[in-house]
């Protein structure tokens, strides 16, 4: 059966007409765009794109900051029969765009206007491209520059004489043809171009309803940039079908002034429910406890109390309020009403979940958002799955995992000489099923050892629990090797230390058949003191994770790092430390490091107070 994301969107169409889909705050208020005013929107865009020369097949890029314009920019190429090649507005540098430009051989970029510099350093070669469509009004327009306005006034008589040619080309679209070109977060020289077709969308959409249900009129703030499949399916695509309503937060015109406009638009819109990931979550509730503490000693202390009182009460998520835990539920219900009732407020006072995907979150960071009402849906998915493979729900949820197999898709657990692994045995993730990319553009070897047979192979390590639940630990192929030969996951150990070490924004662990493990560590240095004594105080809370210890038994001891490198400067996108979803790129990180890494295995070198930890500290 055909089931196209026009065919969604159609559909929706016709199912909510007037009701609003999206809200965007231009002045003072958020102001809403019904389905059918979208629709015409679209159309008058999508013809306008036709006009404008652009055949079916075609690929399109866009580069713009989260706004209504972006949505109605894809749903507008779609229907011109093009393909979206959605980038991230976190590309900097020149060579990260023209790479992507080139690779996908781009003959149109729909472009805001803050993002238009980066697009005009590099003008002249992007031979492929035609015409750069405008979504802001520039006073120094170029001879192959058109502002979308101007644009959809040409789409508009071009509906009139072609209308029916027009819609024929959006229902010619057929469930295996590409619908975007998402580009992987560059862990490596030339990122992978992947291609999702129109099916795998609408399938990911139908998979991630059926363990995520989304209300008529339920609202959805979406924090997280548009370009990620991510935001596709979670984000607009799945509120579409069920008659969500979404906004996006203002831009403002720097990175930090984003920022700051996230929890004015949580307040002010008033979301049911957010897409978040580690780094934002751990933002929210470092703000929440400045807000409880600034509340005076009487509310701090009940705080505490009564989040204390929810982690015992809810304990593994899946066996809340057994042995006796119980009876914990009046203090809990009394603790709400006078302080999370209040916390619940400062984010908007009717969220009721949050959807967690990236990185591997926290266990503690999940039983905290619990415990003061919000829960933290961990979920999993890579965007060669487009992206959603599992997630936790609102009535089955296990802290640490995540989550339940959406359904329909086929999953294996396999060793590392491709034998199935037994429930419990953790292996390489490898699943089937149509949210599966149709391959890699222009990299059929990639795309070979990738995908095989119709199975994806995802690179991740994790387990099947008897419970059904999976838990995903870390990079198949990050794994660390002991001297001994064995193995074992970093970004579990790598996670916690992040968490319960304040001072500490990145870690990342080492240990090629090694005499001991070893981690590279992005600390805040104002936050140390300076030098040798800096260094000794790292050792000691290092030390806390050992067994007897504060933090003990969390991780065998051997696994955990007998010394440690002070990071020359912090991990970001500039020094491509970072990726543009937040998620450390540890082949960057090794190469950087790659002296102080053998120095490390030295007897001076694994003294903490180090002379280059020192001068690191200094």
């Amino acid at each position: 059966m055909k089931n196209t994301i026009i065919d969604l969107f159609e559909n929706a169409v016709r199912n909510y007409g007037d009701e609003p889909f999206m809200y965007e705050k231009l002045q003072s208020t958020f102001e809403p765009t019904s389905f059918n005013q979208l629709r015409d929107i679209v159309y008058d865009f999508g013809a306008g794109l036709c006009d404008l020369g652009v055949q079916p097949k075609d690929n399109i890029a866009l580069l713009s900051e989260g706004r209504n314009l972006w949505i109605c920019s894809e749903l507008a190429l779609l229907y011109a029969g093009a393909v979206s090649v959605p980038l991230s507005i976190k590309l900097e540098e020149s060579n990260d765009l023209l790479f992507r430009l080139r690779h996908a051989e781009c003959k149109y970029l729909i472009v805001s206007g803050q993002q238009l510099r980066k697009i005009r350093t590099i003008r002249e070669q992007l031979t492929d491209l035609k015409y750069l469509i405008l979504l802001d009004r520039v006073d120094d327009m170029q001879p192959d520059e058109i502002y979308y306005e101007d644009l959809m006034v040409r789409g508009k008589r071009y509906l009139e004489a072609h209308r029916e040619e027009f819609l024929a080309v959006g229902q010619a679209i057929q469930n295996d043809d590409l619908a975007t070109i998402t580009y992987t977060s560059g862990t490596t020289a030339d990122p992978k171009g992947v291609c999702l077709t129109h099916r795998n969308y609408t399938a990911n959409v139908d998979q991630s309803l059926g363990l995520v249900p989304i209300s008529r009129g339920y609202k959805m703030l979406i924090i997280l940039p548009l370009d990620h499949c991510f935001a596709h399916v979670v984000g607009f695509y799945s509120m579409m079908k069920n008659g969500g309503r979404i906004a996006t937060v203002p831009a403002g015109k720097t990175p930090m002034e984003a920022l700051r406009n996230i929890p004015i638009a949580i307040k002010e819109f008033k979301p049911n429910v957010m897409m978040s990931v580690p780094t934002l979550a751990k933002n929210f509730k470092k703000n929440i406890e400045q807000t409880v503490r600034a509340s005076g000693k009487v509310a701090e202390r009940l705080y505490n109390i009564g989040l204390n009182a929810a982690i015992r009460y809810n304990k593994d998520g899946w066996n809340r309020g057994t042995k006796g835990s119980f009876l914990l539920k009046p203090l809990i219900w009394a603790v709400d009403k006078l302080v999370f009732q209040k916390v619940r407020q400062g984010l908007g006072g009717e969220l009721d979940f949050f959807i967690g995907g990236g990185a591997l979150l926290d266990i503690d960071l999940q039983r905290y958002y619990c415990a003061i009402g919000i829960p933290m849906l961990q979920g999993y998915g890579l965007s060669e799955a487009t992206p959603v493979i599992s997630a936790n729900t609102l009535k089955k949820h296990r802290f640490g995992s995540s989550g339940l197999l959406v359904q329909p898709m086929d999953i294996k657990i396999l060793d590392e000489d491709g034998n199935e692994c037994p429930t419990g045995k953790s292996g390489e993730i490898v699943i089937r099923g149509e949210n599966v990319m149709a391959g890699y553009w222009k990299n059929p070897k990639s795309t070979a050892e990738t995908v095989i047979d119709g199975w994806l192979h995802t690179g991740d390590m994790g387990y099947m629990h008897e419970s059904g639940f999976l838990y995903v630990m870390g990079r198949f192929k990050s794994l660390l090797i002991a001297s001994d030969g064995e193995k074992y996951a970093p970004e579990g150990i790598e996670e916690c230390i992040t968490e319960k070490l304040p001072y500490v924004n990145n870690t990342m662990m080492y240990n090629n058949q090694s005499p001991y493990t070893i981690c590279v560590l992005d600390v805040d240095k104002g936050k140390l003191p300076q030098g040798a004594e800096g260094a000794r105080k790292i050792r000691e809370d290092l030390d806390k994770f050992r067994a007897g210890r504060e933090f003990g038994g969390l991780f065998p001891d051997r696994w955990l790092p007998a010394t440690f490198i002070i990071a020359d400067e912090p991990f970001s996108e500039k020094n491509r430390m970072i990726n543009s979803t937040m998620k450390m790129v540890r082949s960057k990180v090794e190469a950087a490091y790659k002296d102080r890494i053998e120095y490390a295995f030295t007897p001076e070198g694994k003294d903490p107070a180090n002379p280059l930890n020192c001068k690191a500290l200094s």
